[in-house]
């Protein structure tokens, strides 16, 4: 008799969506995700998830001490597991290799969810700007995703994007993506939900559509509008070491303080007295005075920096008028704005507000912002795993959306 729920997660990730299903108790059948180092990602915390269940989490801190290899970490642990991490595009010609794999996890048995939500930079403004909308192949991913509802009739399903989709192509998009769902026999709500009333302490706003099926009564989960009672500064950054602009390790860092009621009760410190990728990018001089002024007007003034009012000496693009913010001080008194993927070009976006350091923030404060927990490792680069986390869906949202859906099921 099966004792756990179960789910698929598509277009994976790094895991963000899944780690908040698994801490909710559901088990994860299968992740299909096409980017390399994200899959490598879930490869590690899926070995991560096993040994801790089966009391041998050590081996898993001897990875991130750098102290047994990635090859030897997931030697470790049943090689189906390490398979059931599908690094495949999802298309017509994938499809029927994704579904073989899928179905010898199963082994028979039932699918109770499928999750994931398809690229979103398709649906988003800037996203529409450079491409004409029917032919980005992005756009039509939903078909895909409506295959695994009809080959596995799920109880339910969890489709998470950008608010862009609401309004694509006058609504059409989503339109089709509904229509769709609805001739496999379920019934589907969609809401705008915020990252920020799931304990998060970032403003990041998402559409979730939740579906169910047809013979089964249920509706769209009730979710609270909590006011957050921590900050960026005071709460989630202060514990980590202090560092300046090139600083840092991608291993072994250890806590420059105790732990908060926040960190603990969002299990974001997580019972070890060390984290890792707390390194920072190298900014050159010129960004370095560019930061410190962007630093003081929005610590003293509660202003942000316009570019174009720069002096003249700082200022090296050509373009003052569009992308005038392009230098944002992370707020340090209250919540972090929206982590995307393009932190992985540059950190000017999310300048720490210490001023003291005075540098961009790291992949571990990133992570954080995101409510991933410190023991959750990235693979392959700086710049991939800052990627993988500004793609993300945060931790907690997910959690917070899991055990609602839990409790329906």
């Amino acid at each position: 008799m099966k004792t756990k729920l179960n789910f698929i997660d598509l277009f994976a990730g790094a895991g963000g969506l899944s780690e908040g299903f698994i801490r909710a108790g559901f088990t994860p059948i299968a992740h299909v995700e096409m980017n390399k180092d994200a899959c490598d990602t879930l490869r590690t915390r899926t070995a991560f998830h096993y040994l801790k269940e089966n009391e041998r989490v050590d081996e898993y801190y001897k990875y991130l001490k750098g102290n047994i290899s990635r090859d030897e970490l997931w030697n470790k642990i049943p090689n189906h597991l390490i398979n059931s991490v599908i690094n495949k595009e999802i298309s017509p010609k994938t499809l029927p290799e994704i579904f073989e794999k899928i179905d010898e996890e199963l082994k028979g048995e039932e699918v109770d969810l499928v999750i994931g939500g398809p690229p979103c930079q398709a649906y988003s403004v800037a996203g529409r700007a450079r491409k004409n909308m029917e032919d980005d192949p992005r756009n039509h991913l939903y078909k895909h995703y409506v295959e695994f509802l009809k080959r596995y009739k799920p109880k339910m399903f969890v489709f998470e994007n950008v608010p862009g989709i609401l309004s694509a192509n006058n609504g059409e998009y989503l339109e089709k993506i509904f229509n769709a769902v609805k001739k496999q026999g379920y019934h589907l709500e969609k809401q705008v939900l915020n990252a920020k009333n799931f304990n998060v302490l970032q403003d990041r706003k998402r559409v979730i559509i939740i579906g169910w099926r047809k013979d089964l009564k249920l509706q769209y989960p009730k979710f609270e509008d909590k006011e957050v009672q921590f900050e960026v500064l005071k709460h989630l950054f202060s514990d980590l070491p202090k560092l300046k602009s090139g600083q840092g390790e991608w291993n072994v860092s250890k806590y420059a303080k105790k732990t908060n009621a926040y960190l603990n009760a969002t299990g974001i410190r997580n019972g070890i007295d060390f984290t890792t990728q707390h390194v920072a990018r190298y900014n050159n001089e010129n960004d370095l005075e560019i930061y410190r002024i962007a630093v003081e007007k929005w610590i003293k003034d509660n202003k942000r920096l316009n570019y174009g009012e720069l002096p003249e000496r700082l200022i090296k693009h050509s373009n003052t008028k569009t992308f005038s913010n392009r230098f944002q001080v992370v707020n340090h008194k209250g919540i972090s704005h929206t982590v995307v993927a393009h932190i992985c070009a540059d950190g000017h976006y999310y300048i720490h507000p210490d001023i003291d350091q005075n540098r961009s923030i790291t992949v571990r404060e990133a992570a954080r912002i995101q409510s991933f927990p410190d023991d959750y490792f990235f693979e392959s680069s700086r710049t991939a795993a800052f990627k993988q986390i500004g793609n993300a869906v945060p931790v907690l949202m997910a959690e917070g959306i899991a055990n609602k859906i839990k409790e329906m099921l």
